[in-house]
């Protein structure tokens, strides 16, 4: 009974709480709907909405009018009425009230938003000058708020500065203003991004170009010792870096040609010095090759056919990376190969006449002890052949455990450009490589399963090397997507049936003789059978002669059904159609295949095999860079006579009726001559 009532009291004393909270809760949000109903109904607000002047200087004179009364999101009158481009009550406001010009709002979401940054955003030019003509500063606010911060699933971004705003709505005047006003070209958002790279961010592009011709115009009036588009964000990239990474083509490509110097031009060739900074892997660990690379953008790897990206990499592919790789390859199947023959006559004996102890076992040979393997003279061929199979993968972990550590381990295995499964298939050889060596010296039986397992996956990397094919290269990757993509999928859905069909049918055989059907003999052998008999390698197993109930012929209809039929057609569908993705990006993923390849050789080769290609700018008067020179056909001038009777019908139409109806007149005596001439033969 004391339980009892200890129990009670609790229970009461919780309702009460549960009571409480629910009282409480309903008078916060009737609160916050009063004060919700009172944030509209501020007059002060709604004369600025409704841009009516005269309430607003009468609003302003009266001394129960509390100017810095704040709405919803944190915002003040003059907010109100920039954000609804009203000029009048703006300058009314700013005029009566000038400590709002620079006054931001409050709330979480629109934290740090000026009038000034509102009204730069709706490229309200006038409103913007008597801002600043006012006193507004366009340097030091700063908009902290999170719908303004750079995520996933964010709509805008524009940065946090009054200059970065100006620039992504793309207003020339607005922008030279804000600059005039003593706005900062080199300012920096809590990502460190300053303005060109929130410009490369952007997606109007055409505007972003042209802004950032403007901010970098106006920047090398500063005479800065570092140019503005080699200012690093934290992450360390430049907005030259970030549109690689991006994908921005369009951006990367107007950053190029500004870096570009002519050199000469002949007739229809021309011949520029295409800048290598930031481009070049040689000597930059985070350059523009190695963000292609492992940008999960599908549009970075277009980059990789820009001017001179494009160029730079064949040189190096074709010079050194080729010859490189296919040696690497020769060097790999002499190792795989002297791995195999250890393997083949790795060391075996008769076997005892008191071994065999079941009538199921059938082994004839066994393990050697570790004295009695090294003996004979083909025991130390063996020896030479195993020593240089353990040397090598103790190259392999040394080779990828820095690279492991340097990118990460998500986007090292991950990554298809970047070899990612064939890594782990490297590794997982290297390490039983390893065990194998320890099973060999502690004399533990059972070697021939980690030797099976270690030459499937040391020739199965051998495929790594088809990316130095460009008929073979797209075809692994088409693999990889199967395997990894479409085989997965099936595989899930095919054990799905298997498990439902394979317990349906250990239902009816669990009751039966074990030896009646073998296929049904336990549940574990019933659910391979059914696994082989999906994929067609046994017939199926019933026996006629035997009384079988009517379900197992319906459930194995069924099964064929769904097995053969749908499940089958369904993978061989999903595969054509990733085969049919992979081919409209085949070259597209061979280059950048040799992209990777090529870095892979650069970190692992001493610099003495590699040597830096272009040339230095210092041979041509030019700051101390790297140059690349390819020469370019001019595209032809000419404009067809569909062209210029376009132009022609805008800009003259009368000249345009007098020119066709001549050239109608001369169409016709031309054909009459030739049909004359044709009769006359």
């Amino acid at each position: 009974e004391w339980h009892f009532y200890c129990l009670r009291v609790r229970l009461t004393h919780l309702l009460l709480l549960l009571l409480f909270y629910c009282i409480l809760f309903r008078k916060k949000i009737h609160l916050s709907m009063n004060k919700i109903i009172h944030i509209n109904d501020i007059p002060l607000f709604y004369a600025a909405k409704k841009n009516s002047v005269g309430c607003i200087k009468k609003l302003l004179s009266c001394p129960s009018t509390n100017i810095f009364e704040r709405g919803a999101l944190g915002e003040t009158a003059l907010h109100v009425a920039v954000m609804t481009d009203n000029l009048e009550a703006a300058v009314a406001l700013m005029d009566g009230a000038p400590e709002l010009i620079n006054e931001p709002m409050t709330s979480e979401l629109f934290q740090g938003v000026t009038p000034l940054h509102i009204a730069v955003v709706n490229q309200n030019i006038n409103l913007v000058h008597h801002l600043i003509c006012r006193g507004g500063d366009a340097a030091t606010p700063r908009v902290t708020g999170l719908y303004f911060r750079k995520r996933i699933g964010g709509l805008i971004y524009y940065g946090e500065h009054i200059l970065s705003f100006a620039a992504c709505a793309g207003n020339e005047d607005i922008i030279s203003m804000v600059i005039d006003a003593g706005a900062s070209t080199r300012v920096q958002d809590y990502r460190g991004n300053t303005v060109l790279h929130i410009l490369v961010l952007q997606p109007n592009k055409t505007i972003a170009c042209q802004a950032i011709d403007l901010i970098m115009t106006r920047d090398v009036e500063l005479d800065q010792s570092v140019p503005l588009d080699m200012v690093p964000n934290y992450r360390g990239l430049t907005p030259f870096k970030l549109a690689a990474k991006e994908g921005n083509v369009v951006a990367f490509q107007h950053l190029v040609n500004k870096r570009r110097v002519v050199q000469w031009s002949l007739g229809p060739l021309t011949s520029n010095l295409y800048d290598l900074t930031e481009i070049d892997s040689w000597a930059d660990n985070m350059s523009v090759m190695e963000l292609i690379v492992g940008s999960h953008q599908r549009e970075a790897r277009r980059i990789l056919e820009v001017t001179p990206v494009r160029q730079l990499v064949s040189l190096k592919w074709n010079l050194y990376g080729k010859h490189y790789f296919r040696l690497l390859l020769l060097l790999y199947l002499l190792y795989i190969g002297t791995f195999t023959l250890c393997c083949a006559y790795r060391p075996l004996k008769d076997a005892p006449e008191n071994y065999t102890q079941s009538e199921m076992d059938k082994t004839i040979r066994v393990q050697k002890t570790l004295q009695e393997s090294y003996v004979t003279h083909k025991d130390n061929l063996r020896l030479a052949g195993e020593i240089i199979s353990i040397l090598g993968a103790f190259v392999i972990l040394l080779l990828e455990i820095p690279d492991i550590l340097r990118v990460g381990a998500k986007r090292y295995f991950g990554q298809t450009a970047l070899g990612g499964p064939f890594h782990v298939i490297l590794i997982s050889y290297a390490c039983l490589v390893v065990l194998l060596c320890v099973f060999r010296a502690c004399e533990v039986q059972g070697e021939a399963v980690v030797m099976a397992v270690c030459l499937v996956l040391g020739w199965c990397n051998v495929m790594f090397f088809a990316r130095g094919f460009e008929m073979l290269g797209p075809y692994v990757i088409m693999i990889q997507k199967i395997i990894f993509g479409d085989l997965t999928k099936f595989m899930w859905l095919s054990f799905i049936v298997l498990i439902g069909f394979s317990t349906s049918l250990w239902m009816v055989y669990m009751t039966q003789a074990p030896d009646s059907i073998p296929a049904y003999r336990s549940f574990p052998v019933t659910l391979f059978s059914q696994f082989e008999l999906s994929v067609g390698l046994i017939d199926l197993p019933v026996d006629h002669t035997i009384d079988t109930p009517p379900i197992v012929h319906v459930l194995h209809c069924t099964f064929s059904v769904v097995s053969y039929i749908l499940l089958l057609n369904l993978l061989i569908a999903m595969m054509s159609d990733t085969h049919w993705r992979v081919a409209q990006e085949r070259d597209e993923l061979w280059t950048t295949q040799v992209v990777a390849t090529t870095l892979m050789l650069e970190r692992r080769l001493p610099r003495c095999l590699w040597p830096r290609l272009g040339v230095c700018g210092l041979n041509y008067g030019l700051r101390e860079r790297w140059y690349l020179s390819p020469v370019h056909l001019k595209p032809s001038r000419r404009v067809s006579s569909k062209m210029l009777r376009e132009k022609l019908h805008m800009k003259q139409p009368k000249l345009f009726e007098l020119w066709s109806n001549i050239y109608g007149t001369a169409s016709a005596i031309i054909r009459r001559l030739k049909i004359k001439g044709f009769q006359s033969l």
